[in-house]
C-alpha cells in the first residue's frame, strides 16, 4: 500500500470503496446480532430491544453504504435514500418502545433474570391518580 501511495495509484476512490465495505460490513454484523438476539434472548422486552437497536444501526449502515456507493461511484445523489435513512432512524426505536410498552400493558411477564422494573411503579402511580380524579368528580 505504501508503494501505491508513492506511485500515485492510491486515490480517493480506494478510500471510498473501503468506507463502503466498512459500512455494509458493519450493517451485516449488526443485522446478524439482531437475528441472534431474537433467537437467544429470554423475553419479549429484550428481544424488542435487540430488534429495535441493532437492526436500526444495521439497516442504517447498509443504506448509508449504498448511498455512498451511488453518490461517489455512480454520481447519483439519491434523495429518497436520505429520506429513508432519516425515517428509519426516527421511527424504528419509537416503534420498538411502543411494542414493549404494549406488551407490558397486556400483562406479558418479564424474564426471571430481570433485575429492575421501572414500568410497574409508574403504572401504579398513574392508576392511583386516575382513581383519585374519578373520586373527586
Amino acid at each position: 500500500m505504501r508503494n501505491s501511495w508513492r506511485e500515485g495509484r492510491f486515490s480517493i476512490e480506494i478510500l471510498v470503496d473501503i468506507l463502503i465495505i466498512l459500512l455494509i460490513g458493519t450493517g451485516v454484523l449488526f443485522s446478524a446480532v439482531t437475528a441472534l438476539g431474537l433467537v437467544r434472548l429470554p423475553d419479549v422486552y429484550t428481544r424488542t430491544h435487540a430488534a429495535s437497536k441493532s437492526s436500526t444501526l444495521g439497516v442504517l449502515s447498509i443504506l448509508l453504504g449504498t448511498f455512498v456507493h451511488f453518490w461517489f461511484n455512480e454520481g447519483i445523489f439519491n434523495t429518497q435514500m436520505v429520506i429513508a435513512i432519516a425515517f428509519l432512524f426516527i421511527t424504528q426505536p419509537v416503534a420498538g418502545h411502543l411494542i414493549g410498552r404494549a406488551a407490558y400493558m397486556t400483562g406479558i411477564k418479564v424474564a426471571e433474570e430481570t433485575v429492575r422494573d421501572d414500568m410497574g411503579p409508574a403504572i401504579e402511580k398513574r392508576k392511583n391518580n386516575q382513581q383519585e380524579e374519578l373520586e373527586n368528580e
